[in-house]
């Protein structure tokens, strides 16, 4: 550019200044023997507040006003690019604006080895207000998005829980336990592996609502409930609620002798326990008829195994309550 005319010169600088101007950026030239800025950053810090005689005459000056946890990232990028480690310096960085704002920029800079001026360190610095300013936002949506999805799920888990599980034991509902039951069905026929049914009734349920009320009832319900689901194995059967006072427990891979030593230790687990009344001055006790029914050939699907299981319950209700009985089996009883 020296070469040129002086007016050609001066059309150039101005040429030069509106296109930075139009770009928003401040060209800038360091002397990194010096530390002197020998110019530019005029906008930038006019921008940030400063008058003239508070802008940066030396490079040190300008690391006193950037933010300390960008000073050694800054530093860094100049002496990998001093030691040729990169082509071209470039930096991310907050200065600190006279209302004490920190403001975010960035610098492109050069080292040039030039026979007039010799060895020079030239760039442009620009804001990245606009920029942060986005992916702040951008941040701020994505977790908004990333909570409403949390939320969406819990949600979902919520309602899942309500399809599936008994209000008031908190164990399956009978849709759902009628749904696993026809999975496991599927399953033992495809696998030709055992699989038992048992229907457990509370016995003369009517007549402890009519003596303590339906509060205790319900507490009875809860504690038959928690028998079962400790008599199970955990992951492997399931227990429902199925009626009032009637719950299922499908066992899967259990053929019907085991089903029915299963059946006999719950028996006596709720036989041997009491449930103290909502009142607490009175216990009732409670006993239980189970019926048990292991999968055969004659099984069209799960219904068919529940209504043989059924007829075993019946039979153990009308051989006295308070037993087990298998579908085909002799009963057992206390």
């Amino acid at each position: 550019m020296s070469d040129l005319p002086v007016d050609e010169q001066d059309l150039y600088k101005k040429r030069l200044q509106l296109t930075l101007e139009a770009s928003g950026l401040d060209l800038w030239e360091n002397n990194l023997s010096t530390g002197e800025v020998v110019f530019g950053l005029t906008k930038i810090f006019a921008d940030l507040g400063y008058s003239e005689d508070e802008q940066a005459s030396e490079i040190s000056d300008i690391f006193t006003l950037m933010h300390p946890d960008d000073v050694m990232m800054v530093e860094k990028a100049i002496t990998d690019h001093i030691d040729g480690l990169t082509e071209r310096y470039y930096s991310e960085f907050r200065i600190r604006a006279q209302s004490g704002q920190w403001v975010w920029y960035a610098n492109y800079g050069k080292i040039i080895d030039d026979a007039v001026f010799g060895s020079r360190f030239i760039g442009v610095s620009f804001s990245l207000a606009d920029k942060k300013r986005q992916e702040e936002e951008l941040l701020a949506l994505n977790t908004r998005l990333s909570e409403q999805n949390a939320q969406l799920e819990r949600l979902n888990a919520e309602l899942h829980t309500l399809a599936t599980r008994d209000p008031l034991t908190g164990i399956y509902n009978r849709r759902h336990l009628l749904e696993v039951g026809e999975r496991e069905y599927q399953r033992s026929r495809r696998f030709a592996h055992p699989l038992t049914l048992l229907i457990v009734d509370i016995d003369f349920f009517k007549r402890i609502n009519d003596t303590w009320g339906h509060v205790t009832g319900d507490l009875v319900i809860r504690a038959v409930a928690e028998c079962c689901v400790n008599e199970a194995r955990e992951a492997i059967d399931t227990v429902g609620r199925i009626g009032g006072e009637e719950f299922a427990i499908v066992l899967p891979e259990t053929p019907l002798a085991a089903g029915l030593a299963f059946a006999e230790r719950l028996r006596q687990c709720v036989a041997e326990m009491r449930v103290t009344t909502h009142d607490g001055i009175d216990e009732a006790a409670v006993t239980l008829s189970i019926g048990v029914a292991e999968l055969t050939a004659d099984c069209r699907d799960f219904r068919d195994l529940v209504a043989l299981t059924d007829h075993a319950l019946y039979r153990a209700k009308r051989g006295g309550r308070n037993r087990t009985q298998g579908h085909g089996a002799s009963s057992s009883a206390s």
